[in-house]
């Protein structure tokens, strides 16, 4: 057993992996339906937005909820980065024919280096979004019940704005990119994970990596759709 990483046998790092892995896809699935809300452009719909927005960073649950998830993310890297030194170790010298193609998909025999562009992005989103909410100067609004709420909403329009930030064109496809990135990264991960945790009976394989397929594209597609949808109405107007 290895004394690396944050477990010392490496079948834990992968258990470890899978549980984190499935706990971030339940966290994209809110994160995305949260974010839904972007599409509605009406006045109603920005203060819905908005007052989401303050339920999901005032709320004692969701705080602990977000604590979690960094740490997940956090460990995910981590412990991803060192289960791919240990493979690699494992196995120093390359086949004198190496057909991985014809073995694996391009996503499983690249899960490092599309983690790594993931993580570029949630650094980059985190610094777009996150650290101008925490640290920022954002406008006030009023919320329905007449409390001042942040306008993140205002926030998230104007960065694909062209006219309020001359680098919006460039953003949406950085962010549409990304998505295409975290869509193969899932392609593997999702039914991988599932694999790790020893569920693959032959009566569920099939509806997992269906399963699998249909999460990796619906949901970074979703994603990508927002940044597009709110980039293309601002230059129509």
């Amino acid at each position: 057993m290895s004394n690396n990483g944050l477990l010392k046998s490496s079948l834990a790092k992968k258990y470890m992996m899978a549980l984190t892995g499935l706990f971030l896809c339940l966290f994209l699935v809110g994160h995305l339906l949260g974010n839904l809300q972007l599409f509605d452009t009406t006045p109603e719909g920005a203060v819905k937005f908005n007052e989401y927005a303050k339920f999901m960073t005032t709320n004692p649950l969701i705080k602990v909820l977000s604590y979690l998830t960094y740490a997940c993310v956090l460990f995910h890297v981590v412990d991803g980065f060192v289960l791919t030194i240990q493979n690699r170790k494992a196995r120093p010298v390359k086949y004198v024919v190496e057909k991985g193609s014809a073995n694996s998909k391009w996503s499983s025999r690249n899960m490092a280096l599309l983690g790594t562009l993931l993580l570029v992005f949630i650094a980059t989103h985190m610094q777009n979004f996150w650290f101008k909410m925490k640290f920022g100067t954002v406008p006030t609004v009023k919320g329905t019940d007449g409390t001042d709420l942040h306008d993140l909403h205002a926030v998230v329009t104007n960065f694909f704005n062209p006219v309020e930030n001359e680098y919006a064109l460039f953003m949406v496809i950085f962010y549409v990119l990304s998505m295409a990135t975290m869509g193969f990264h899932l392609q593997h991960g999702f039914s991988s994970a599932f694999q790790s945790l020893g569920i693959n009976h032959p009566k569920y394989t099939q509806i997992i990596k269906n399963l699998g397929m249909g999460f990796c594209i619906i949901v970074p597609l979703a994603f990508a759709a927002i940044p597009v949808f709110l980039y293309y109405i601002q230059t129509a107007h």
